[in-house]
């Protein structure tokens, strides 16, 4: 299914952040102008964390409190996805303390590229299915 144009934004943000999760995984294939110690990888994720992460979390927070309420198998999705969001920012927390940066900075990665999976896949496909008027109305300027 084609993206609702609403939605759009936040599936560009997400192609972003897969970007970041590829680039931080234990085995990333080097990417030109993106260097591989762990120093930097730290420094760039920290970076994109603040600039795109909190931000996005924020938008998807307003999409989602717009649909809740209309449909149960949507709430219960949208609950899991906002626990995922709490550990997701956990473990980037955690990383200030972490023994094993390059593990954890992975385990991060795997996680998060798990979650925007899911996201894309499955709820932004079930969400616009069930609930294109209110996707329809959807304005991330003015939340």
């Amino acid at each position: 299914m084609q993206r609702h144009p609403n939605l759009v934004p936040l599936s560009h943000e997400h192609k972003r952040l897969l970007f970041v999760c590829r680039y931080l995984k234990i085995n990333a294939a080097p990417y030109e102008g993106f260097p591989l110690e762990t120093q930097a990888k730290l420094e760039y994720m920290v970076k994109i964390f603040q600039e795109v992460m909190v931000p996005h979390i924020q938008k998807e927070d307003y999409l989602f409190e717009l649909c809740r309420g209309y449909h149960a198998d949507i709430d219960i999705m949208l609950d899991e996805l906002l626990e995922e969001h709490r550990t997701i920012s956990g473990m980037y927390s955690a990383l200030v303390d972490s023994v094993d940066v390059v593990k954890d900075m992975d385990a991060l990665a795997c996680s998060l590229e798990e979650h925007i999976r899911k996201e894309e896949r499955v709820v932004f496909e079930k969400l616009q299915e069930l609930l294109p008027e209110v996707i329809g109305q959807i304005n991330f300027d003015n939340q």
